[in-house]
């Protein structure tokens, strides 16, 4: 059986947008979703057992309520729960190890209210071993109990044909494709290290055109391979004289899903983001899929 998609649910509307959200997923997917409870941290170096008990009971009738809720919009999904004693973002990071996809709101009950993005929703950004999802909270996007979904039918790929990773591409690819969206494959890039010179003080347009049309060869040329594999999928590119993070928080308005990298270092106990990626996910509005690769 394909692994499920994954989603922590902890009473706040932020995720309860993430869950309808990964319901949604999981159904185009075909496969189970997962509901995970953690049980927040009280204080003091030992909690009184009735304290545990009831907390436990707490998330499980908030389990009951978040299963009866889906069902009504998701009748044919199948629904798994579970519950956890960890830390949420390590109760999320434990049971991601055998999910195909973690779906998580950019915050949870903490916080306050400015703040973009929460720490486990950082956390498990830059650590989960499979792609992570982080879908904002909009005033109005939950509607009657259900993710008010406002489609623009097309998805975004951050992309670099210098270093192209595959893991990347074929998650943005098979999102697109499942969807029947138009995917738009972002690159965002700067004149050649030649174009730094002493003698030289403005780039003419005959160089910038030379540049130019070479970016555009090399990305064609990168993006072939996920072209042939998904046939059905409209690609469009686009190639952007800006900072990464410029171009993709640009590209990224009014989409449906942006896709980003993270790469895993084997040595390190725990990932990071990198700068671009967070950039992104503190400033953009639309859904964010953060997909890690070892290349």
């Amino acid at each position: 059986m394909r692994p499920p998609v994954l989603a922590g649910i902890d009473g706040s509307e932020f995720a309860a947008v993430a869950a309808d959200w990964a319901a949604r997923e999981a159904a185009l997917r075909g496969v189970p979703l997962r509901l995970l409870h953690s049980s927040p941290r009280l204080p003091g170096a030992v909690v009184p057992r009735p304290a545990l008990e009831r907390l436990h009971h707490m998330g499980a009738q908030l389990l009951q309520r978040t299963v009866a809720g889906l069902a009504d919009r998701h009748p044919d999904l199948p629904v798994e729960c579970a519950q956890s004693d960890e830390g949420p973002a390590d109760a999320l990071l434990t049971a991601a190890r055998d999910a195909g996809l973690l779906v998580v709101g950019t915050r949870g009950t903490g916080g306050f209210e400015e703040l973009a993005v929460g720490s486990v929703a950082l956390r498990t950004a830059a650590a989960a071993p499979c792609p992570v999802v982080l879908v904002p909270h909009r005033p109005g996007a939950f509607v009657n109990g259900a993710f008010a979904a406002r489609t623009t039918g097309q998805v975004v790929l951050g992309f670099d044909a210098h270093r192209p990773f595959g893991a990347v591409a074929d998650f943005a690819f098979s999102a697109a494709d499942a969807r029947a969206a138009r995917l738009h494959v972002v690159q965002a890039w700067a004149f050649p290290a030649e174009s730094v010179s002493s003698r030289i003080l403005v780039v003419t347009e005959e160089d910038r055109a030379t540049w130019e049309d070479q970016e555009v060869l090399r990305l064609s040329d990168a993006l072939r391979p996920w072209q042939e594999k998904h046939p059905r999928v409209t690609v469009g590119s686009d190639l952007m004289l800006l900072h990464p993070a410029e171009a993709l928080l640009t590209a990224s308005q009014g989409a449906d899903l942006l896709v980003v990298g993270r790469r895993t270092v084997p040595r390190a106990a725990e990932g990071r983001l990198g700068p671009v990626t967070h950039a992104v996910l503190h400033h953009t509005r639309c859904v964010v899929a953060v997909v890690p690769h070892t290349e």
